[in-house]
């Protein structure tokens, strides 16, 4: 555990997506801070059980709850069985996404759809099945996981993944200005590229593997990001410590600047 006093003590904290990559890293993360962890997979139990086992050697509470957050009713399934287990949610991280790369006259009206149902809906899903109870307790940390996609950098084959980000950006911002008054804050983090086992896979039918070489080179900083780096980042957004920032976008990306113009 961490030193002093934990930065999510008592917390209870909803990571969807938490099976693997960035949102493992943000459940271990929370969970070194005190937070007890309900840790979202769609398919892989076997990979969120050892989230969970990971938390708990440390003497961290965790479960691990399956829903598709494309399916509005899965998602309350989630959220009831959180809410029985721990009694409340303080912290809702919408971490849980798809990328189907293809060019945009190439990509299938399925898979966009996928895209906006997971990317998009999946978000207004768990946000509507949580915040009604932060509501009531008048106290709650929402975050998205958008991407530096929708902030218009020239990946190829990601336009129809970029544009269900872009719409999360805007959603963030709405969502904070109408849960503002409940003390709810409600920020974004546009992650740039970071290695995780869905990043670094091997080409498909539909997009080639990333250069990565390249891809280091469009950085200031001249390096990958790790989950980790996306963990601490989350972190502060959801702790106390953030309690005055609310309808923020905090990109973490090494300092990205392949942009494909300056505008809004």
């Amino acid at each position: 555990m961490a030193e002093g006093k934990p930065r999510l003590e008592n917390k209870v904290a909803l990571i969807t997506g938490a099976s693997r990559g960035l949102g493992r890293a943000m459940a271990i993360r929370f969970a070194d801070e005190g937070a007890s962890i309900a840790v979202n997979y769609v398919k892989n139990r076997e990979l969120a059980e050892d989230v969970c086992r990971t938390i708990q050697v440390v003497g961290g509470k965790a479960i691990s709850v399956p829903a598709d957050v494309a399916d509005l009713s899965q998602v309350e399934a989630m959220v009831a069985k959180t809410l029985k287990e721990f009694g409340r949610i303080d912290i809702l991280v919408n971490n849980g996404g798809i990328s189907i790369p293809a060019p945009f006259l190439d990509a299938s009206l399925t898979d966009l759809d996928r895209m906006i149902d997971v990317n998009l809906k999946g978000v207004i899903h768990c946000v509507r099945a949580v915040a009604r109870h932060m509501m009531e307790r008048r106290y709650g940390r929402i975050l998205n996981i958008s991407s530096l996609a929708g902030l218009g950098t020239t990946f190829p084959g990601t336009t129809g993944y970029a544009a269900t980000k872009a719409a999360l950006i805007v959603l963030t911002k709405r969502l904070a200005w109408e849960f503002g008054a409940h003390n709810i804050t409600v920020n974004a983090l546009a992650p740039g590229f970071i290695k995780t086992d869905l990043s670094l896979r091997p080409a498909t039918a539909t997009g080639a593997r990333h250069d990565l070489a390249d891809v280091e080179r469009r950085t200031i900083l001249g390096r990958l990001g790790e989950p980790e780096d996306i963990a601490h980042a989350a972190l502060f957004l959801v702790s106390d410590e953030a309690s005055f920032i609310t309808a923020q976008t905090l990109s973490v990306d090494g300092g990205r600047m392949d942009f494909i113009s300056h505008s809004a």
